[in-house]
């Protein structure tokens, strides 16, 4: 049974507007201004602090900044490289440290995470190339494939998949495993829950449509790499997929995981009833999102302990 805590904090969610002084929740259309958006993100995240035990490390990426997110205690030679998530549109460091120092300091794992390029300045496959450029960073530093967990929310879900078909497609050697938080898996958005959950998730309404037309600009929706259900999953490692049933991408995480589990990947499908869009970044706020968070790290834990 879904926890009154977690409706509660759900309906704020879904219901700022409000605290806006706007009776109607906002659209997204064409008159949508990505750089006022990426202010609002950077405005809302400012106040957030680090968990305790938790410590900070800049670094650049072949121009692109990255950090380092160190827990306390951390495991020696594994790492959690995390894709962030923001529509494609917007996310950053600065916008995710403190989400991904709870993946760090759950799963005990040193976690790296980058400013990939935005659309729609850099459509793809700009965001897809610096993910494997992060990768190869962290091949370059001695870490082996089996050692590496990727992971990421959202957009930054996508591209975990992404990824992961494009070092299959390079021939570069797969991470142990991955973990995928509410991905797109077509980028047409035309899975039917993207309708019938339109009014349960707390994305902005039309988001989708828009901010992945930015994403995909003059290419083939229909590409793998763009699409991850449309790739060869053979081969793949171990992949946790985690997804609430109120979600927007919720047809979208079953086709992937039923097509990757048919083609011989060891799939973890959480779905959690009740639960919106990337909700385990929301812990500990309500019960369901901490034990998502912790599930998920669990499974981190699990597979760089092999």
């Amino acid at each position: 049974m879904q926890s009154m805590r977690s409706k509660i904090i759900i309906w704020l969610i879904k219901n700022r507007h409000l605290f806006k002084m706007k009776l109607k929740p906002e659209v997204v259309d064409e008159g949508f201004s990505v750089s006022g958006f990426r202010q609002d993100v950077d405005k809302a995240v400012a106040s957030m602090k680090l968990p305790k035990g938790v410590t900070v490390r800049k670094d650049i990426i072949n121009s692109m900044y990255a950090e380092w997110i160190v827990p306390e205690h951390a495991v020696e030679g594994k790492v959690l490289l995390y894709i962030h998530g923001g529509g494609f549109i917007s996310g950053s460091c600065n916008t995710h440290r403190v989400h991904v120092a709870k993946f760090a300091k759950g799963s005990g794992l040193t976690a790296l995470v980058f400013d990939y390029r935005l659309a729609p300045e850099h459509p793809f496959p700009a965001a897809l190339d610096d993910c494997v450029e992060a990768y190869g960073r962290l091949l370059e530093q001695g870490y082996k494939p089996r050692d590496i967990i990727v992971g990421g929310e959202s957009a930054g879900g996508t591209l975990t998949l992404s990824l992961l078909l494009a070092l299959k497609e390079r021939g570069t050697g797969l991470p142990g495993a991955a973990f995928s938080i509410s991905p797109v898996a077509d980028v047409r958005c035309l899975a039917d829950s993207f309708r019938y959950n339109a009014g349960n998730d707390i994305a902005p309404m039309g988001s989708w449509d828009l901010w992945t037309k930015m994403y995909i600009d003059k290419n083939d929706p229909l590409l793998p790499l763009l699409s991850p259900l449309m790739g060869d999953f053979a081969g793949l490692p171990p992949l946790c997929i985690c997804v609430g049933t109120h979600e927007i991408h919720l047809d979208d995480c079953e086709n992937v995981a039923a097509k990757a589990q048919e083609q011989g990947v060891d799939v973890c499908l959480m779905k959690w009833p009740g639960m919106v869009h990337a909700f385990p970044l929301l812990s500990p706020l309500f019960p369901e999102a901490k034990k998502a968070m912790d599930e998920i790290c669990e499974f981190a834990r699990k597979h760089v302990s092999k």
